[in-house]
This record gives structure tokens, C-alpha cells and sequence, in this order.
């Protein structure tokens, strides 16, 4: 897989440093020239390569391979610029996949297909589900949102009063609209099948789409 970041800070780093160790071609396209200089150095990943430029200029975009790109992550510490930079990738470079960094939570309603954007990571929303998820038992936590909102990555950790509680998957009629995609037990991660048996405790990992979420409520907590 070849990704393009554009952002050259501490959260673009982090991010090409796990995509390079994984085997991925990374570049970080950056136009500070501070950051630029004190960072090429000491990213010493396989794979991943420092370019200096504007990722809102179609031209930087075009010198870091972005027709034949298959991911861009827009995660400059400004709103507009990722929204420019995505636009771009999904328009004039038909980039697959685009991930958007919101950094104000108020802008999180523009960071949608219409502006290029498949997935949007709102870091305060993140880590407040974080949070949630992992102080409260029962309860409906919202992770992330893709295509715009119209799908969600969601975590319910079960309760004792919880009616899917030691039934199976398949028992417990999630809608076509809802997958649950992994279920974390303890120290370890179950990957579900229709005879998986949840547990009070587990960490119930559902993707939704559509209008699922009231159903998904009704399978997974006592309401």
C-alpha cells in the first residue's frame, strides 16, 4: 500500500512510522522548513520519505505519486488545509481513501464526502469515547464516524443485565446494517463468528450503518 501524509507534525510522524514498520510506502509532504529540516533525519523507518511542499498545491500533490496513491491522510493542525488537501486527492487524483484530522470539533459537520473525505477523526470526540469506554459498562459509546456519518464504529461493554449476555451472535438478531467486528475479552481480542457466545464484560466492537443504532441499543443494553 502506498499512503501520502500530508502533515509533518507529531501525529503525521506517529502515523508513518506504524505504516512503515508494517511494510507500507509512506511519504510525509510538509511545507515547513522547521519541521522539515529537524524531522527527515530522525525518521529512519523503511518505506518512509520526506518531501517539502504545499499539500493544498496540486503540483505538490502531483510530485508525490498521488494518482497511483491508494490512502492520503490530511492531518495538519489546520481544519481548512485538510479539507482543501482532501478535496483535491478525491477530485482531481481519485485517491481511494481519504482520512481527515479535525482539530476543532465545531468543523466536524464539513468533513464529509462533499469535501473529499471517506473517514474524519475528531480527536477531542475520540478521546472522549475513549474515556467513556473505558469507565462505563453499558452504555452506548461512539468511537468513529466514516463516509460522512453514515457509517459509525461503536463499543457497548456488556453489563449483567445485558439481554445478548451468554447468548450467540447469531441468537441475537443484529439488523443487516450492523456488524459486530470484533470482541475484546480481557487480555485478548476475539474475532466473532455467528456461534461466538458474548460475555458479561466483553467489549462489543459494531460497526453501523443506516439506521441500525436503535436496534443495535435494544440487542446489546438493558434499556
Amino acid at each position: 500500500m502506498k499512503a501520502v501524509i500530508v502533515g509533518g507534525g507529531s501525529v503525521g510522524r506517529f502515523i508513518a512510522e506504524q505504516l512503515g514498520s508494517a511494510g507500507h510506502t509512506v511519504v510525509i509532504l510538509d511545507n515547513a522548513p522547521a519541521v522539515f529540516k529537524q524531522y527527515q533525519k530522525l525518521i529512519q523507518t523503511p518505506g518512509v520519505s520526506w518531501v517539502q511542499g504545499d499539500g493544498c498545491d496540486i503540483g505538490a500533490l502531483k510530485s508525490v505519486g498521488l494518482s497511483d496513491c491508494d490512502v492520503v491522510a490530511a492531518v495538519t493542525g489546520d481544519d481548512e488545509d485538510n479539507l482543501v488537501v482532501s478535496l483535491l486527492s478525491k477530485q482531481e487524483f481519485g485517491v481511494p481513501r481519504v482520512v481527515a484530522r479535525v482539530n476543532n470539533p465545531n468543523n466536524e459537520w464539513m468533513f464529509n464526502e462533499m469535501w473529499g473525505v471517506d473517514v474524519s477523526v475528531s480527536t477531542p470526540h475520540l478521546i472522549t469515547g475513549l474515556v467513556q469506554e473505558a469507565v462505563t459498562v453499558g452504555s452506548f459509546v461512539r468511537l468513529l464516524s466514516f463516509e460522512g456519518g453514515k457509517a459509525k464504529l461503536a463499543e457497548v461493554t456488556l453489563a449483567s443485565d445485558s439481554p445478548a449476555a451468554d447468548k450467540e451472535i447469531v441468537e441475537l438478531g443484529f439488523p443487516r446494517e450492523a456488524t459486530v467486528v470484533a470482541v475484546l475479552r480481557k487480555d485478548h481480542m476475539v474475532v466473532p463468528r455467528g456461534d461466538t457466545v458474548l460475555r458479561v464484560g466483553d467489549e462489543v466492537i459494531v460497526l453501523l450503518t443506516g439506521d441500525s443504532e436503535t436496534d443495535v441499543r435494544r440487542i446489546l443494553i438493558a434499556e
